[in-house]
């Protein structure tokens, strides 16, 4: 037998990488909420507690974007009458 690490001539081989976000126990259940703009970045660096237009009431410390939207937090959202504030974060 020959040495099997050599490509047969013409042939190619294809490697395609996909990224998967890792999410820790429990982040299956977690959703991306809206919050008061301003509010997300400060209450990330300072610990402090956030209140969602849903209600949830916590400390920010994952990326939101790994999370799929909070489905009350959007319909209270699309129900909201666009004023000077663009609106909440998620």
């Amino acid at each position: 037998m020959g040495d099997m690490s050599q490509l047969a001539p013409g042939s190619q081989t294809t490697v395609k990488e996909r990224t998967q976000p890792v999410y820790e126990d429990g982040d299956e259940e977690r959703f991306s909420h809206f919050v008061p703009k301003g509010k997300l970045m400060e209450a990330m660096v300072n610990g402090t507690p956030v209140v969602a237009l849903c209600g949830k009431v916590w400390v920010p410390s994952r990326n939101p974007e790994n999370f799929p939207v909070c489905p009350t937090c959007k319909e209270i959202w699309e129900q909201m009458s666009p004023g000077k504030d663009k609106g909440p974060d998620r």
